[in-house]
């Protein structure tokens, strides 16, 4: 296995079961992942059936999954270090199993009643197939809290009309936790619900959004809804409550957005110390001698051994279930930030070869976009950061 500057971090930050844990993914995204990016890339395919289904046979999909439904049993500590060792090679692989456990599976485990998990946690579970959630739509990115997409009671159904998009996963869903406005009278935070509803609906349309130069191997969807009717039995916890359900499934995810910039870092600093070593240029001797160069490493491996212990902090408050949305927000924010800043630097100490695909490092900063906007933008979630800080005028901040 190649060694991982990263991994000297998370060895003294880890129980040694979880270390021996993401070694193996790590493992496994060398063997199964690595070898095949770049004909992915070139190819401008997504993420092959074959791989997804060796991810299942990994036991990716069901890492949080409770053993009595087929999963691992574990918590969303795996799920942030399958982050950390995936995201590494790419962010669009990693991010397959993480959105589909996520924000496919964990709105199930929180909100879902008996029969709705008895159902589907098993297939979800193996990867056999995978559940998403539709927030975002093309009028509410960070408004999430208020669709347009509607469900209005008519007799013993709900008729949902609208559309959702940049759904990740959406070409493997089988279902889709459709968040809809159902009371536009009540309060704040008491005006959606959470529907689960399947794919294969005819009034369902699937598009495949096209021209989306990031996370290459990942499905991203349209989702049109016309006039789709289901009954009562297909809300995801309660009616009227489907904030809630959005707040718990985002809180987690956000700490697993901050895994794969993290991961994304991590490349970039092993590719750019050794680069540093190995490039000779002037007097033919290496380019590492240069203190310009020394700082772009350094300050990218005192923000990566920064980020991971906050982001293991967070990780086991949010298993403990005593992570605030804040400080979710806060971690999501800044390594996501910083680590975008860090590769603009890293790419101008390598120099041209930086822009090619085989050298990595172009990849992951496409990619670090979207840890910036998926999840809750930045610019966002900056204000729900910062409210806490401003009590007396929460109410006013925007």
């Amino acid at each position: 296995m190649m060694f991982r500057h990263v991994d000297t971090y998370l060895a003294s930050l880890l129980p040694e079961d979880r270390f021996v844990f993401y070694q193996a993914v790590c493992d496994f995204g060398e063997k199964e992942i690595a070898p095949h990016l770049l004909t992915w890339e070139r190819q401008h395919s997504l993420l092959p059936p074959e791989a997804i289904e060796a991810m299942g046979t990994m036991g990716l999909f069901g890492l949080t999954v409770d053993e009595e439904y087929g999963g691992q049993g574990g918590d969303l500590l795996d799920l942030v270090l399958m982050g950390l060792a995936l995201g590494y090679f790419s962010q669009s692989v990693a991010i397959t199993p993480g959105a589909a456990a996520s924000l496919g599976i964990r709105p199930l485990q929180l909100s879902g009643n008996a029969a709705q998990k008895t159902a589907h946690l098993p297939d979800l579970a193996a990867g056999k197939r995978m559940c998403i959630f539709g927030l975002s739509e093309p009028g509410r990115g960070s408004d999430a809290a208020n669709p347009q997409v509607t469900a209005v009671r008519v007799g013993d159904k709900w008729q949902i009309r609208g559309e959702k998009c940049w759904s990740t996963n959406a070409k493997w869903a089988s279902h889709i936790i459709v968040h809809a406005l159902t009371h536009p009278e009540g309060r704040p935070g008491h005006r959606s619900t959470c529907f689960l509803v399947p794919m294969d609906d005819p009034n369902v349309d699937y598009q495949e959004m096209q021209g989306k130069q990031v996370w290459l191997q990942s499905s991203t969807g349209s989702i049109a809804l016309d006039y789709v009717e289901v009954s009562d039995e297909a809300i995801l916890g309660e009616e009227h409550e489907g904030f809630k359900v959005m707040v718990n499934t985002l809180n987690g995810g956000r700490l697993f957005i901050a895994s794969l910039a993290l991961a994304s870092l991590a490349f970039a600093l092993d590719t750019c110390r050794v680069y540093a070593q190995d490039r000779i240029q002037f007097d033919e001797q290496p380019i590492g001698r240069f203190q310009r160069v020394q700082d772009v490493i350094l300050d990218m491996d005192i923000a990566l051994e920064q980020g991971l212990t906050w982001l293991i902090h967070l990780t086991n408050q949010y298993n403990a279930g005593t992570l605030s949305r804040e400080a979710a927000a806060k971690v999501k924010i800044e390594c996501s930030r910083r680590a975008s800043e860090l590769y603009t630097a890293a790419m101008e100490m390598c120099g041209g070869i930086a822009c090619m695909d085989e050298f990595g490092l172009i990849r992951h900063m496409r990619d670090l976009f979207v840890c910036r906007v998926g999840e809750g933008s930045n610019f966002a979630l900056k204000t729900l950061a910062v409210k806490p800080l401003m009590p007396t005028i929460a109410h006013l901040l925007q």
